[in-house]
């Protein structure tokens, strides 16, 4: 649950940055000068900081989902007869409920 909610975390920062970053370079835009260049560049380092950030939320996505892959793969190998069994009463599950409409 931790993960999922440090992801989550992740996820709100990077939306809170490129929101922050989207105001600024609009704020740049109606501006000239050394003021609008030095808001461009504000609002390029949070674009950068909040891509950064999105590539590490991605990074511990990727790692989370190979050990959720690894740990259903060991789980089946362990209890084949039950995973079949399981299988097909969803299975036998979604075709009562999909023959019913």
């Amino acid at each position: 649950m931790s993960a999922n909610g440090s992801l989550d975390d992740a996820s709100a920062d990077v939306k809170a940055l490129v929101k922050d970053a989207q105001s600024l370079l609009t704020a740049a835009a109606a501006l000239t000068g050394n003021k609008a260049d030095e808001l461009r560049e504000r609002g390029m380092q949070m674009l950068d900081v909040a891509l950064g950030k999105a590539g590490k939320v991605q990074g511990q996505a990727v790692v989370k989902g190979k050990e959720l892959a690894h740990a259903t793969d060991v789980y089946v190998k362990d209890n084949p007869w039950r995973t079949v069994a399981v299988a097909a009463g969803v299975g036998l599950l979604l075709g009562v409920i999909l023959g019913r409409k």
